[in-house]
């Protein structure tokens, strides 16, 4: 049965679920920062999925990355399947700017997350909700 890691429960809010994902938003405030997490038990790596799944993996990465760079327009789009303190395999998908804090490295230990208020959260969340709605087949999850 599919559960997320703790660390992502703590650290996220989810938005709902593609096809195969679910899509969580991260509680940094200081990036726009989504992660997709197949939900499939016990997953560890993008090669133990069978081709077809690593294809709607493939697909969904690219399709939250697009909706990223088109309602953003960052400098850059960070995609990283890192891994090293939460196992279960996710994709983080990191809309990166020139004038935010960790430019130009990577987000990883730069600075401590600044979480968002309640308020902010909850616009944010609604905010990727309402821009997920475009892509097939995405359920949105309401907090």
């Amino acid at each position: 049965m599919f559960e997320l890691h703790p660390r992502l429960l703590a650290d996220t809010q989810s938005l709902g679920d593609l096809s195969l994902c679910r899509v969580l938003l991260a509680r940094d405030s200081q990036y726009p920062w989504l992660i997709l997490v197949p939900r499939i038990a016990d997953l560890r790596e993008i090669h133990h999925l069978p081709a077809p799944q690593q294809q709607q993996l493939m697909q969904e990465s690219c399709a939250v990355a697009a909706l990223m760079e088109q309602a953003l327009h960052p400098d850059k789009i960070n995609v990283a399947a890192l891994g090293n303190l939460v196992p279960q395999l996710h994709l983080h998908h990191v809309a990166r700017f020139g004038t935010d804090p960790a430019w130009p490295g990577p987000i990883w230990g730069a600075r401590p997350a600044v979480p968002y208020s309640a308020q902010d959260l909850q616009r944010e969340a609604d905010n990727w909700r309402a821009r997920l709605a475009t892509l097939s087949g995405f359920v949105p999850q309401l907090a």
